[in-house]
């Protein structure tokens, strides 16, 4: 049987990506209160381990998370307040650190957005607020700005 010790609370909305050895958990609502707490499971050891919750993005719901080959970018969703978000944090597990997103030029605040991961930029498409997108942007780490394609 998989290990329940030391995984995260039960939740929904939340992100899972796959390390190459790992799933990191992120994220999510539990009885309406946004969660910004994580846990990585191994399941050659059968174990889980805590994602440190210092320099963590404010808990969501409905984000994104894609993984780098070296870390989990989260972006976006909406907070327990019913605010959608356009920011978020990169997770490097090796250091079990965060370092946030630049938020300069950051698209408009969305939820239920698709993300993937191309190599070397983060592609986002769609999602909404209070009305429905169909926009393109991309985030490369370390870039001062998004790069925005409109349809």
């Amino acid at each position: 049987a998989m290990s329940a010790i030391g995984a995260p609370a039960a939740r929904l909305g939340h992100t899972a990506v796959w390390t190459g050895s790992e799933m990191i958990v992120w994220g999510g609502f539990n009885g309406g209160i946004g969660l910004n707490d994580g846990a990585r499971y191994n399941p050659a050891v059968n174990s889980w381990t805590g994602v440190n919750a210092i320099g963590a993005p404010a808990g969501r719901e409905l984000h994104t998370a894609v993984w780098t080959d070296s870390e989990m970018i989260v972006w976006g969703g909406n907070n327990e307040n019913g605010s959608y978000l356009n920011d978020g944090a990169r997770f490097n597990p090796a250091g079990n650190t965060w370092t946030a997103t630049q938020t300069t030029g950051a698209p408009t605040a969305r939820q239920q957005h698709t993300a993937v991961w191309t190599a070397s930029e983060m592609i986002v498409w769609g999602g909404g607020s209070v009305s429905l997108f169909n926009d393109t942007f991309s985030y490369t780490p370390g870039r001062v700005l998004y790069l925005y394609q409109r349809p």
